[in-house]
């Protein structure tokens, strides 16, 4: 811990021994911790209600944060302010409220702050803004906005990534048979000029694919113009000098408002290579695809929404989210790209789009799984694996598309090896794209959207609410009565509503035995909790005998053997007393399959058979009660195992 955070705490700590009353009767002023830094935890200041100055920057930090709009004691005070939206990244003064722990802490995107989920904590606090006491108003900073450096247009590039030290010869463009692909430069209406005479020097970095020029000798346009969102507009193209970029405050309205691709309802980011090493009209390829991409995936509000950042020396938003909502209008905004030019800091990227892309303000949705597709001409030039680490423990699903990998003499060369598999959720292959040519390159836009689409193996996404098959099997027979037989459904109902349902979130079915068995609803029937709770509030009691094990194996048959790919299997056994047959071979069976079992035993149930049903170990998987309206105890008890047992296994 550094010394100003030891400071902090220290001076807490003798606040706290003074008898201050903070939050009292005696309406006495908020006590005020001295500046602390970005990492400080509620958790560590010892006062029910505080004043803190948190720096500038901490966005930057690595500090996580766990809910939404309270947080658990763990979190970063200021991350905590920057996601709520009291102060911004300058920093600035914040209220601290310390409060009782919540069963569930559920993580959102605000702000460019990624909170996390979590289970029960014992504390929570929450923020606000300080207010002037002459005006009662909040003071707040506006958030900074920086403008991206103007385009480089230089066009080196070597015929055959073949470059030494000895001679530095002019690099001719990288030449491709097409004339499709030959296009004039949309700024000056012209072709670009290869000039032979011309000669640039190496940078130093990916050696032998890479050169830069002096972008100032041949771009007219004056320094630190913000190009971040490309210079388009429908229909007749203006010049770039007498063009004017959108400001980041407007939102465009797209011409056409497309529905899009129910079956395909994700946020997703292109990270196009700007790299000199990439060559012209490798470039355009490049654009191509992405036109391909965003025809055969169907953009629109109810299906996938897509927006390209461009990446080089620094990534810039081409444009975000919220920006087009059809593939029509997409189709010309690609075109109109313009090359970036740099190295290709891969890394960098990654890193921007986990801090600002996926942002509510860029058109994040939130319930829809955030993809990053990163199209690399080669090799990165900067190390991948933090950054890429950082993006999927925020729940970004990373697809890496490399053209033309290294060959064996340039692999001395690559900054890390083996960056792929680092880099994607998983090294399965499902993530990961090498493409031999860019002649190949077309052939991948089918192949791509298919797994981008497909939701339930975009685990990044997956949290311990949102990515399970519950199968509740309950006991009906005469013994429950219909009284208890609704405390059960009550239950059910409790614990269906901490999760995340909908048909490629969370999925619940019931099944209700006696000496017999009914499926009163399967996976899917009911894809939104609403109708899901009505569901069961509407199932009637049964009434007969006890037969458990014939109920898992019927449950085994038509619940799980219809569970999608990927989801987490998930039975919770509910009964008050001994089976009249056997439940070890039927509870072995389905435990063998990968369903995660839980027993509840309410009254006579029998203890040795609760822990035959139960998943090892019992003493997270089997409970019992003395009576049935003791049940609801049970209910964070249950969440918590589930998410305690989700967030152990490793996903990425």
């Amino acid at each position: 811990m550094s010394k100003a955070t030891l400071t902090a705490v220290f001076i807490a700590f003798l606040l706290t021994s003074s008898g201050a009353k903070p939050n009292g009767k005696n309406k006495k002023p908020k006590q005020a911790v001295p500046a602390i830094e970005c990492d400080m935890r509620a958790g560590k200041i010892n006062l029910s209600e505080f004043i803190v100055k948190c720096p500038a920057n901490c966005r930057e930090t690595k500090e996580k944060v766990y809910g939404t709009g309270v947080f658990a004691s763990i979190s970063s005070i200021c991350n905590a302010a920057i996601h709520s939206g009291v102060i911004t990244n300058s920093g600035g003064k914040v209220i601290v409220t310390k409060m009782a722990g919540q069963m569930i802490y559920k993580g959102s995107f605000a702000n460019g702050v990624r909170s996390l989920s979590l289970p029960n904590r014992r504390e929570s606090f929450s923020v606000s803004g300080v207010h002037r006491p002459e005006t009662g108003t909040i003071i707040r900073r506006q958030p900074h906005v920086s403008s991206s450096s103007a385009f480089s247009r230089v066009q080196p590039q070597s015929e055959r990534k073949q470059h030494t030290a000895q001679s530095n010869p002019a690099f001719a463009r990288r030449d491709w048979p097409h004339p499709a692909y030959t296009r004039p430069d949309w700024f000056s209406g012209t072709r670009r000029p290869t000039d032979s005479s011309q000669s640039v020097p190496n940078t130093g970095s990916k050696w032998s694919r890479m050169s830069t020029g002096d972008p100032a000798a041949l771009d007219p346009r004056p320094d630190n113009t913000e190009y971040e969102y490309q210079l388009y507009n429908f229909g007749q193209y203006s010049p770039a000098p007498e063009h004017k970029p959108p400001s980041e405050t407007s939102s465009p309205v797209p011409e056409v408002l497309s529905q899009g691709d129910s079956n395909c309802k994700v946020d997703i980011a292109f990270l196009m290579d700007g790299s000199w090493s990439i060559g012209k009209r490798r470039f355009e390829i490049q654009k191509d695809f992405l036109v391909g991409v965003s025809q055969v995936i169907n953009v629109g509000v109810a299906g996938p929404m897509m927006g390209i950042i461009q990446y080089g020396d620094d990534p810039v938003t081409e444009f975000s989210l919220k920006h087009f909502s059809s593939s029509i209008d997409l189709t010309p905004a690609i075109s109109k790209i313009v090359q970036k030019g740099g190295l290709s800091n891969v890394g960098k990227a990654l890193s921007y789009i986990n801090k600002h892309f996926f942002s509510d303000a860029n058109g994040n949705r939130g319930g829809a799984p955030n993809v990053a597709v990163v199209l690399v001409d080669g090799w990165p030039t900067d190390e991948v694996e933090e950054a890429s680490r950082l993006a999927r423990e925020s729940g970004i699903n990373i697809f890496f598309v490399t053209i033309e990998g290294p060959d064996e003499n340039e692999k001395q060369n690559v900054v890390e090896t083996n960056f792929v598999d680092k880099a994607v959720c998983r090294t399965n292959g499902f993530f990961s794209f090498p493409i031999m040519s860019w002649f190949a390159l077309r052939k991948a836009v089918q192949p791509l959207v298919k797994r981008v689409c497909d939701t339930d193996r975009l685990v990044c996404s997956k949290t311990c609410l949102n990515a399970n098959d519950i199968a509740f099997v309950i006991d009906g027979s005469s013994s429950v009565g219909t009284g208890n037989f609704r405390t059960v459904l009550q239950f059910v109902a409790n614990v269906t509503q901490e999760f995340e349902i909908s048909d490629t979130d969370t999925r619940v079915g019931i099944v209700q035995y006696t000496y017999e068995q009914r499926l009163e609803f399967a996976f899917g029937q009911y894809n939104n909790k609403a109708d899901l709770l009505n569901a069961i509030k509407r199932i009637n009691y049964w009434s007969g005998g006890t037969s458990t094990g014939a109920a898992i194996t019927f449950a085994a048959d038509q619940l799980f053997s219809k569970s999608k790919p990927n989801k987490r299997k998930i039975m919770i056994v509910i009964t008050d007393g001994r089976s009249y047959d056997d439940v070890r071979a039927p509870a072995l069976a389905v435990h063998r399959k990968g369903v995660i079992a839980y027993s509840i035993g309410i009254a006579w149930a029998a203890q040795d058979e609760l822990e035959y049903i139960a998943t090892d170990p019992d003493r997270d998987h089997s409970f019992f009660v003395d009576e049935f309206d003791n049940l609801y105890k049970y209910v964070p008890k249950i969440i918590h195992n589930i998410c305690n047992e989700f967030n152990s296994q490793p996903r990425n």
